[in-house]
């Protein structure tokens, strides 16, 4: 591993060694950066060849063997959830758009609530590897399995290209390397992480980098209201009086201009968060059902808190970028980056270069924390769901099962590079916004009605899950976003930008309507079998419990 590792370095250091330095979306280089950015890579690494030693079975390598506390894996979820759409894209958007920005901030954290008191318990005692396992408890495997896993790949798909994004961006604007290279760069570290170190180097990378962001933005936005002796009413009015669009941005309308746009990005936030299967994925990694409620409600708090410094950030970001002194991040009228590099931007402003160093190095660990958990997600959904009981039919041995989710994380990794290139101009808050109605509309109404519907059957399931997947993607096919924007054309078909609303109401009818017409006598047998699974959902009774290391 470490040979993988000095090469990658060698040729990084070559990389950044090339930029030009120009101002076409890059900037001289940033010596604090770089050796931050160096020391956080040691230092995870140092963590993933810790990781490999202990990861030895299936389970270790999932789930870390069930043996992270509710604490730890409260500031891991807020690690995988405060993503570069959270931290880069909410502040973007904020700084170009105000209050609209902030909905997307509201959204994210609303979900949380469902979670907490609807599925976090059932979650633990229900599942083992993967989300699916809950949805084919009394179902048939090789259908939900099926299903499930083209839903989670959808998600994980638009997820990682936005954390890509991001991350080349970042690395771009700092280093003077090719973007192209940045994002490059960042797949392989992640494949590192992963493939050597599974779950548990993934946990351990997200919390230090949840800790790291969060003395980041606490340090920005202390920063920034210092400058209004600390009165958010005073820096709001000062950003109102700066920004180019005036009193309009604490209106909405600039990103979501009419009500069913906004009740249908708000449905994906909501319903989003419950059906995102890498999120979904760390509830098995505590040992029972109390640890789970507590690391929702920690994961809730650290959550909640970011995004209240978020909305200082923006705000701050549209004061001091828009002002004289504010005039070197700017190259032909724009900003250097685009509106996603705001908040690294504010960061120079406010800490001068050893703190634009330190939060640009806790933003590309913000990157690899989040898509080293998307792409432990997508591979899990490959070899455990599709290889493992679908195609084996649950005859494949742990060796196997683990081969093949390595060699998953590397298609995944390449597959990641490829679109995180060809996405390059996307607002990343905004893509990931299209992974949470996929999420929404496909994984969690089967989640939900399997846990609390005893009529649900695989019919109903597999066609009302299929209907919400392929409603949600063709729509956002055919939105302003992709068949305009991107593909070109003069109107788009679809006015919305935002297909929760429909792709969701779709699987829920679709789901309820070929389960209640399903009279086949596996249908009985299925609805027969919710008691059972009701039992161990409130109970916990057959569970699997904690490993030992």
């Amino acid at each position: 591993m470490f040979k993988i590792i000095t090469i990658l370095s060698l040729v990084a250091l070559g990389l950044f060694a090339a930029g030009d330095a120009t101002f076409s979306g890059k900037r001289d280089l940033n010596v604090s950066a770089i050796i931050m950015f160096f020391i956080f890579i040691a230092g995870t690494l140092l963590i993933t060849k810790w990781a490999a030693s202990k990861t030895k079975s299936a389970s270790d390598f999932y789930t870390a063997g069930g043996g992270i506390t509710g604490f730890q894996n409260g500031m891991a979820i807020a690690g995988d959830y405060m993503s570069a759409a959270s931290f880069l894209g909410i502040s973007g958007m904020i700084y170009l758009s105000g209050y609209d920005g902030l909905i997307y901030a509201v959204g994210f954290l609303v979900g949380w609530p469902v979670i907490l008191f609807l599925m976090a318990e059932k979650l633990r005692n229900l599942g083992k590897f993967t989300f699916t396992d809950i949805a084919a408890y009394r179902l048939d495997q090789t259908k939900i399995r099926i299903l499930a896993a083209f839903g989670s790949l959808s998600v994980v798909t638009l997820y990682l290209i936005a954390q890509m994004v991001g991350a080349g961006k970042l690395i771009q604007i700092l280093f003077g390397m090719d973007y192209e290279y940045a994002v490059v760069l960042v797949g392989a570290m992640m494949v590192i992480y992963v493939t050597f170190g599974g779950m548990l180097a993934t946990t351990w990378v997200q919390i230090i980098k949840a800790v790291l962001l969060l003395s980041g933005v606490t340090f920005m936005g202390l920063m920034v209201l210092a400058h209004f002796n600390f009165s958010f009413t005073d820096l709001a009015t000062q950003a109102v009086a700066t920004h180019s669009k005036g009193q309009a941005i604490m209106a909405p309308g600039g990103f979501i201009t009419d009500p069913i746009s906004a009740i249908s990005l708000g449905m994906a936030l909501m319903l989003g968060t419950a059906g995102l299967p890498h999120i979904l994925m760390r509830f098995f990694t505590v040992g029972n059902a109390k640890e789970a409620r507590k690391s929702v409600v920690y994961a809730t708090g650290f959550i909640g808190y970011f995004y209240l410094i978020i909305a200082v950030i923006g705000l701050g970001a549209i004061v001091f970028l828009n002002s004289p002194e504010g005039a070197q991040y700017y190259a032909d009228g724009k900003l250097i980056g685009g509106g996603n590099m705001a908040a690294i931007h504010l960061s120079h402003v406010v800490g001068g270069d050893i703190f634009l160093g330190f939060i640009s190095a806790v933003a590309f660990a913000t990157i690899l924390a989040v898509v080293s958990g998307l792409t432990l997600a997508g591979a899990s959904s490959i070899s455990h769901d599709i290889y493992a009981i679908v195609i084996r039919k649950g005859n494949a041995t742990e060796a196997e099962e683990i081969k093949v989710s390595k060699t998953s994380v590397i298609i995944i990794g390449v597959v990641g590079v490829i679109l995180g290139i060809a996405f390059e101009k996307q607002n990343i808050a905004f893509m990931v916004g299209l992974a949470f109605a996929i999420a929404a509309s496909a994984n969690f109404p089967i989640l939900f009605l399997s846990i609390y519907w005893k009529k649900l059957t695989t019919r109903g399931a597999f066609i009302g899950g299929f209907i919400g997947l392929i409603t949600a993607v063709i729509l956002v096919i055919l939105s302003p976003t992709i068949w305009v924007e991107i593909m070109g054309n003069a109107q788009a078909i679809f006015p919305y930008k935002h297909p929760a609303l429909f792709s969701v109401t779709a699987a829920f009818i679709g789901i309820w309507f070929f389960s209640i017409t399903d009279k086949s006598e596996s249908a009985k047998r299925e609805i027969e079998s919710f008691e059972a699974q009701n039992v161990r959902a409130e109970t916990g009774i057959g569970a699997d419990g904690a490993v030992d290391h």
